[in-house]
């Protein structure tokens, strides 16, 4: 039988336990990722909600971000939510820093105001499994530029909400608060080709079946 993919949540901050059972629900092994070292041996990541401020401060100071970064640059999949969708933007509107990057977007933090302005809506959701979704935006950010290479997959009030490019996905909202998995189910999906292709490629590399 497979190994269940092997699925790294980010538990710098956020809602990492609720993540780790929505993983197990779609039949992924959870893997808590507090370092560089955490990194190692995983077919995909799941960047939490919470603070960037805290995200920069602490992941940075261990050398974490930059083993994100390359992380995300050798195609690991990944799926960013709230917090972790700034992290994966190539721009943050305000002048900070790009974090991990990857996405071609832009994005302004706490864009649907603070904690008190937090609300659930329905979304109507484009190639990512069938009917509606009950999303739930905490402090969520704002997508105000999209680039050409990224597809979106739901918008709010004329602003993108779930995009995607390649293996990497991020939400404005917390699909672990809700019964709905389809996006822990996507990223699932993208670690088992992870985990083929990098199996593939180990055995090019030693010769195997040459």
């Amino acid at each position: 039988m497979a190994r269940h993919p092997r699925i790294g949540v980010l538990a710098v901050q956020g809602a990492v336990v609720e993540h780790e059972r929505a993983l197990v629900d779609v039949g992924a092994a959870p893997v808590r990722v507090r370092d560089a070292r955490g990194l190692a041996d995983l077919d995909g990541l799941v960047i939490p909600g919470g603070e960037t401020t805290t995200l920069r401060r602490v992941a940075g100071d261990s050398g974490l971000i930059d083993a994100l970064r390359a992380t995300r640059r050798a195609d690991l999949p990944i799926l960013g939510t709230c917090a972790g969708l700034i992290a994966l933007a190539d721009d943050i509107v305000g002048g900070d820093p790009t974090l991990v990057g990857g996405l071609d977007i832009s994005v302004r933090r706490n864009g649907y105001g603070r904690q008190v302005a937090s609300f659930e809506t329905e979304l109507v959701v484009d190639g990512l499994g069938d009917g509606p979704l009950e999303a739930v935006f905490i402090r969520a950010p704002v997508i105000v530029r999209v680039g050409e290479d990224v597809r979106v997959h739901a918008t709010h009030h004329g602003h993108a909400v779930i995009v995607s490019a390649g293996p990497l996905m991020g939400l404005s909202f917390h699909p672990e608060l809700t019964p709905d998995r389809r996006f822990h189910e996507w990223l699932v999906d993208c670690a088992r080709a992870y985990a083929r292709r990098s199996a593939r490629q180990t055995k090019e590399g030693l010769g195997v079946g040459a």
